[in-house]
């Protein structure tokens, strides 16, 4: 069990990511690819995956082991800026932070040459690394990134309903059961025994759709904690095919997914949507019965427009990027995290210790 130790400064400065993680999702997606268990969730992304892959997989595995440790600096911070500045920040390591972090991997398998070159800091292998992860996120993970952005935003969703209605206990104790609030401590499941002292640092509190099960955190005690935790999936959780979302253009969408979309009520719902509602409260906004509600996020939901997740006795829907993208009148590749955020922005800067070893 993992034991987070909170004051009441760290409380205060307790924070939700404005969006996923780039690196993070990347390192974690490596594992579920590994996994050859049959699933709703990743089965058919996963063979979707192997199939677009050119051996990054082979070179990744040395370094990210199925389970336990991985190195700290593979999820830099800047990873929810995006992919590009995750990769300026793992350019510009110090050789000594590589080495130092290498050498925590399991001493039982020899590590290829590339990886010993790593840790002793030389520059070829680390801009091989980066060439490697690149195409593994462009291959695994940017395809699906709309998908992956739309179930983290109704998690985020939900985190900041519980604060605004309980402040930050309400939003500690509506965390997966996984994560168990019982104040000063978060107490975590986690494959072995640690505290975690904040110490008036705060935490990052950091939903991803790959990770599985337990939450993970950083090994490093003196780097800012952050804690990544499983998002809820539905139970129909399969990603789609890139090819399958249908796309928006200049305010108009594809017949299939818009032909969906006819009349004043339904667009008054998808706007009433927003940064996420109930069905109930999206009857009483549009003014229509909680059955009429219940049909018309259906049908937006089955266009990819709204994400529904369900949160105790009631049903949140928030939009998907390609739902904002249509309120927006554009793509939905026009920024890559167009969501509404349903928080304030909040520091991003984040990295804590791992529940990696």
């Amino acid at each position: 069990m993992l034991r987070v130790h909170f004051s009441e400064l760290d409380l205060a400065r307790l924070r939700m990511a404005v969006r996923p993680d780039a690196l993070w999702e990347t390192v974690l997606s490596f594992h579920r690819l590994r996994e050859n268990r049959a699933e709703t969730v990743y089965g058919k992304w996963r063979s979707e995956a192997r199939n677009r892959l050119n051996g990054e997989a082979r070179l990744l595995a040395p370094l990210i082991p199925s389970r336990g440790y991985f190195p700290d600096f593979l999820t830099p911070a800047e990873g929810v800026i995006g992919c590009d500045a995750a990769m300026s920040a793992l350019r510009a390591i110090s050789g000594e932070r590589l080495h130092a972090e290498l050498a925590g991997l399991p001493a039982g398998r020899a590590l290829p040459g590339w990886i010993r070159d790593l840790a002793q800091g030389e520059r070829r292998s680390l801009d091989r690394l980066i060439s490697t992860l690149r195409a593994y996120h462009q291959a695994a993970v940017a395809p699906y990134w709309p998908h992956i952005q739309a179930r983290i935003e109704a998690d985020r969703v939900a985190r900041g309903r519980a604060l605004l209605d309980g402040g930050a206990d309400g939003l500690l104790a509506s965390l997966p059961p996984t994560m168990r609030w019982r104040a000063p401590v978060l107490e975590v499941d986690y494959p072995v025994d640690r505290d975690l002292w904040l110490r008036g640092r705060g935490l990052l509190l950091l939903p991803s759709f790959f990770c599985r099960g337990t939450p993970v955190t950083f090994r490093n005690p003196d780097l800012t904690p952050v804690l990544v935790y499983p998002v809820e999936h539905a139970r129909c959780g399969l990603i789609p095919r890139p090819e399958q979302r249908p796309a928006v253009t200049s305010g108009s969408g594809s017949a299939q997914t818009l032909g969906k979309l006819v009349g004043q009520t339904r667009s008054a719902v998808l706007l009433e949507v927003g940064g996420g509602c109930t069905t109930s409260e999206l009857a009483r906004r549009v003014g229509v019965s909680l059955a009429s509600a219940s049909q018309h996020a259906s049908v937006l939901r089955e266009a990819g427009l709204v994400h529904t997740l369900r949160q105790g006795s009631a049903v949140l829907h928030t939009l998907t990027p390609l739902g904002a993208a249509l309120l927006r009148g554009g793509a939905p590749g026009e920024r890559v995290f167009g969501v509404p955020a349903a928080l304030p922005p909040v520091a991003t800067s984040g990295r804590g210790p791992s529940g990696r070893g």
